[in-house]
């Protein structure tokens, strides 16, 4: 489980087709406490460390996770939001967001307001009943609230803090971006399809 509170930007050093994906990841997180096996959150997507550096960590990424995420587009160089999985006694400071990523959002806006920076989403049509004004989703891995929807269509405010500790300072209309909906709205909807 994690929080959606974005503890790094990485960078993918290397990319590699064998079977499945294998992607290393350049890290500032001390390696010497990461164990083998534990998952880090990658752009939001839970992923299982398989190889450890002094500033890298690698990752195996199956044909399904590249074929429901954004992580198909990634390219060598390219700068990732990074969390840890929570542990117990961890503030949550976002909401709580699982890795398992539901589908891929396109930006189709941007807007500076102030210092801050208003985004327009574009969710898939499937997922948008589960989007809510007021509402947490996890976009690249970074907890947000949703400010406002209509249809497949929602906004969100970035602060400069966010923009400047996260990959989303450099966001751009047309990227692709990791949504997971709230695990709250996902039992809620179950719920009412079994009324």
């Amino acid at each position: 489980m994690f929080t959606g509170i974005v503890t790094d930007m990485g960078t993918v050093r290397k990319l590699e087709r064998r079977g499945d994906l294998h992607a290393r990841i350049g890290t500032a997180y001390d390696t010497s406490r990461i164990d083998m096996g534990a998952s880090i959150a990658c752009d939001g997507v839970c992923l299982t460390v398989v190889g450890l550096g002094d500033d890298w960590f690698d990752v195996d990424i199956s044909a399904e996770t590249v074929s429901k995420t954004n992580v198909g587009g990634w390219t060598e160089g390219k700068r990732i939001n990074l969390e840890r999985a929570l542990r117990v006694g961890d503030e949550l400071g976002g909401h709580i967001v699982s890795g398992h990523v539901d589908g891929v959002a396109e930006i189709v806006a941007m807007a500076d307001e102030g210092e801050s920076t208003r985004v327009t989403l574009c969710a898939p049509e499937a997922l948008a009943r589960f989007i809510a004004p007021k509402g947490s989703v996890a976009l690249n891995g970074t907890s947000l609230t949703v400010n406002e929807v209509s249809r497949c269509d929602f906004g969100i405010n970035f602060i400069p803090h966010t923009k400047k500790v996260t990959t989303w300072g450099a966001a751009r209309v047309g990227d692709k971006v990791n949504l997971e909906i709230d695990t709250l709205a996902r039992y809620v909807a179950r719920l009412q399809d079994w009324a």
